[in-house]
């Protein structure tokens, strides 16, 4: 019975990331396939996309008026220290540190006061 059990725990699945301390969990977009212009890239001349959307904050950056990062925002990030999270098949999340987040993408400017 006891090998049963740790089955189930080896197949049990996360449903959840919290990032700890000043960390984000993103999921990288896409990698682009085609130039801007309509020309196919081929596998091998792949450009690194270092975009993607925000899925979770840590309680620390929620907390932090110095820090503009919410849930869904998309942002351009440095990959040297972002941690890939072995959590879906396909290998899209990251938790990247905030200081390597470069810009945020807004629609609109923020107001100025």
């Amino acid at each position: 019975m006891a090998k049963k059990g740790s089955s189930k725990a080896r197949s049990q699945k996360f449903e959840y990331v919290e990032p700890i301390g000043l960390r984000v969990l993103v999921r990288k977009d896409e990698p682009k396939k085609e130039t801007k212009g309509g020309i196919a890239l081929p596998d091998s001349a792949e450009i690194p996309t270092i975009t993607g959307r925000i899925v979770t904050i840590s309680a620390a950056i929620e907390h932090d008026e110095d820090l503009p990062l919410r849930q869904y925002d998309k942002v351009l990030f440095h990959p040297g220290n972002a941690i890939p999270v072995d959590f879906e098949s396909d290998n899209q999340l990251f938790v990247v540190p905030a200081e390597d987040i470069v810009a945020v993408f807004r629609r609109e400017a923020p107001a100025s006061d």
